[in-house]
């Protein structure tokens, strides 16, 4: 039972939407924490947080943002600063990003990751609502300017950037030249989609949008969840700009593995099969197994239904199986065996299979090449992770330390949190000479 009020309600707004949704305030502190900890901001809102604001106190910006997409998700309806009683002006208000001109987003994006900074335009919430847009086919508007002479030859120089910035990627993770990334596409890359005309530009648009994708990706395994889904609209908006339906199905797979990756099964569930509706009838069949394998997962997230993402598991198999061999011009929809047993991992501990889960993630692990370090890193970790939940954390401590020189070359908050989830839950272990060498490993990479 609450006690009593010893000061009056001044931020009646506040009080009319925590009575609405029949939580006590430490739990709605926590459902705010809870967002906040999807882009890396790690708010330590309490309870007496809320009593505080209820007197009228206003919150930091970014607190405000992230409480804001916090009781969106709560009474399932967007909210504004407004509605709960605070100044527009003192928050940074995350805009929507389907909105406006696709490529000002993509300048906006790319400088503000070049400069680490959250404009009104970019603030770092990562928004369900947004994702849940996904779904259905937006309209995309690009302003005109003065035309440029671009064509073909500029259409290949972004694509050989891009795969140049995927093989970093692979090495190094999204943490690394991440900036390279977002200053190529606003500085280089944006001027020519908005003033360029003729027959280069749908190859155009679809250049940049490989690279948005590419921008989004590495913004979500560095922890940077708004951002990343920013990126992964533009990336999807002006795939449809571009004609390339394939594109769209292939952006939407990683919106969905991104809700998957915060916990948002039912957001997940519904932008794979988005991606599923997507793939157009004569998409390659590597890239059908990619996008079904996905969706299997995502099925065993929301449902846990295990005949039907079994089933969808195997269509995958059949695909990949008469597939002709993953192309190395391709960036978007890569796929090979290994690939397939890191997703039949994950659907399979989905289901709580974790001895059948531990076995595809070893198989995976075992067969990714070397120049795979961020593969290896994030797998290697899921593995330790998996085996350490199945009580053996002597397996799990060797798996990690088979990681060392991933690990120590690798920048990814993904693996991180992974990394640091292993500490916490091996700690009754350390008396053990391996896991206590493992731990070192790890207390050592994680504060690199």
């Amino acid at each position: 039972m609450a006690r009593p009020r010893s000061t009056p309600i001044r931020n009646q707004q506040l009080a009319t939407h925590i009575r609405a949704t029949g939580l006590t305030y430490d739990s709605i502190a926590a459902a705010i924490n809870r967002v906040s900890l999807e882009d890396g901001t790690a708010l330590r809102t309490t309870g007496a947080s809320l009593a505080k604001w209820l007197n009228g106190v206003t919150p930091q910006a970014t607190t405000i943002a992230t409480a804001v997409e916090a009781f969106s998700r709560l009474l399932n309806r967007p909210f504004r600063p407004a509605d709960l009683g605070w100044p527009e002006t003192a928050a940074i208000r995350p805009d929507n990003p389907w909105d406006g001109d696709a490529v000002a987003w993509i300048v906006q994006l790319g400088s503000d990751d070049m400069l680490d900074r959250r404009s009104a335009l970019t603030a770092g919430v990562y928004s369900l609502a947004a994702a849940a847009s996904g779904a259905a086919p937006p309209t995309i508007a690009i302003n005109q300017g003065p035309t440029l002479g671009a064509g073909q030859a500029d259409v290949a120089r972004i694509r050989h950037m891009t795969r140049f910035f995927a093989d970093l990627d692979d090495l190094h993770g999204g943490g690394h030249a991440r900036t390279s990334v977002a200053a190529y596409l606003a500085r280089d890359v944006a001027p020519l989609l908005h003033r360029t005309t003729g027959r280069a530009r749908p190859d155009l648009f679809g250049a940049a949008a490989e690279l948005a994708y590419l921008a989004g990706w590495k913004a979500a395994d560095d922890g940077a969840a708004g951002r990343a889904q920013r990126y992964y609209v533009q990336a999807l908006r002006m795939a449809d700009e571009a004609g390339d339906p394939l594109l769209r199905a292939s952006v939407l797979r990683s919106m969905a593995v991104q809700a998957l990756e915060l916990g948002h099964a039912n957001t997940g569930l519904a932008l794979a099969q988005a991606a599923t509706r997507s793939i157009p009838r004569n998409a390659p069949l590597i890239t059908r197994a990619w996008i079904t394998g996905l969706a299997a997962e995502a099925t065993a997230a929301a449902h846990g239904a295990p005949r039907h993402a079994h089933d969808l598991l195997r269509d995958t198999e059949t695909y990949l199986d008469r597939a002709d061999p993953p192309s190395d011009t391709h960036l978007i929809g890569r796929y090979h065996r290994p690939a397939f047993d890191h997703q039949i991992g994950l659907t399979l501990q989905q289901l709580g299979d974790l001895p059948g889960a531990e076995n595809h993630l070893a198989a995976s692990f075992g067969a990714r090449a070397s120049g795979e370090r961020r593969s290896r890193a994030l797998i290697g970790t899921r593995l330790a992770d998996v085996q350490l939940r199945r009580r053996r954390p002597d397996a799990a401590a060797h798996t990690v330390l088979a990681l060392t020189d991933d690990l120590t070359t690798v920048s990814s908050t993904r693996v991180h949190h992974t990394l640091t989830s292993i500490r916490t839950h091996w700690r009754p272990y350390l008396s053990d000479p391996t896991v206590a060498a493992a731990d070192k490993l790890i207390a050592t990479v994680t504060t690199l």
